[in-house]
């Protein structure tokens, strides 16, 4: 459902003309996405032919649009990372998503075979995240002003660090009852218990301060009318990577000292476990890429990621 949701603002900077087509009809219409550039295209004449297998596109079975990524040249023409917007007839969607967690989410793999993709329907990364999109600006709402990439990025961090939260709030609950299985011994007085919730609690508050300090600096962004500046992306881009990365820390400590009773199926610390481990295996969350970027950029050496 996040992804369904957010791919609106990213469609609110596309042309006029792909808005009407896509909400001419009312306000519901609804577009899933599989953005890792992956697909192969051939220029002709007032667009592509678009071809690829996508994975992970999420929600794909209530979509009416996708939009998918690819290499196109950029201005420059060295080939940068674009998003094309293709209708639900010019896709099939094979039946892939058997995963160990978020198993609701229905990511399953879309193929497309030579659809023509008309240009107004394509943008690239860069135009996404630094208001040069043919439809920026075409909404007066603040939000509709902000980069592409960390409104995208950020809810699979919200998403990691509610189900971290979710887990530790379980594993406090349970505190107060559970013995150990040979001595009878109260876990609640076994200091190694109660230093895995106290660290875990201290790693997600600070993960929860680290992500309403974004909010609120993407808020006053949308706010001032200006565009954001490269250390905004990167930091953006980077922070949202850390914080699940700290939530899969928290998760792994608290599980480990949950007990045999955790991996029943009916406990939920196994479902909050296995979705946030799920969602952490995202591109975009995954950290190693996510320093490097950050890294490079501080270094002010080439960056090797995209924002």
């Amino acid at each position: 459902m996040q992804l369904l949701t957010v791919h609106a603002h990213t469609i609110a900077s596309y042309s006029p003309q792909l808005q009407d087509e896509i909400w001419g009809g009312g306000p519901d219409t609804l577009v899933c996405s599989s953005v890792a550039p992956i697909g192969k295209s051939e220029q002709v004449a007032g667009g592509i032919r678009l071809s690829g297998r996508y994975a992970w596109s999420s929600g794909c079975e209530h979509a009416h649009w996708a939009m998918l990524g690819l290499l196109l040249p950029g201005i420059d023409g060295v080939p940068e990372p674009h998003l094309a917007v293709v209708p639900r007839s010019d896709y099939t969607i094979q039946d892939t998503w058997y995963s160990m967690g978020l198993k609701g989410t229905g990511s399953h793999d879309l193929v497309v075979e030579d659809a023509f993709v008309p240009s107004y329907r394509i943008e690239s990364f860069s135009a996404l995240n630094h208001g040069t999109a043919r439809g920026f600006g075409t909404h007066a709402a603040p939000i509709y002003r902000l980069p592409f990439a960390p409104v995208f990025a950020i809810g699979f961090s919200a998403i990691a660090l509610g189900a971290a939260e979710a887990m530790r709030d379980l594993y406090k609950e349970r505190l107060a009852s559970r013995v150990r299985a040979y001595t009878g011994a109260k876990v609640a007085e076994s200091a190694p218990a109660l230093m895995r919730l106290a660290e875990s609690e201290h790693e997600l508050r600070s993960a929860y301060r680290m992500l309403r300090q974004d909010w609120n600096d993407l808020d006053a962004l949308a706010n001032s009318g200006r565009l954001a500046t490269a250390d905004e992306l990167v930091n953006w881009r980077t922070n949202q990577s850390y914080v699940t990365n700290v939530c899969v820390r928290a998760a792994d400590r608290l599980f480990e000292a949950s007990g045999g009773a955790a991996v029943r199926d009916e406990n939920p610390m196994q479902r909050f476990w296995r979705d946030i481990h799920a969602g952490a295996a995202h591109a975009y969350s995954d950290y190693d890429v996510a320093a490097q970027v950050l890294g490079s950029h501080m270094a002010q050496v080439a960056v090797d990621g995209i924002f």
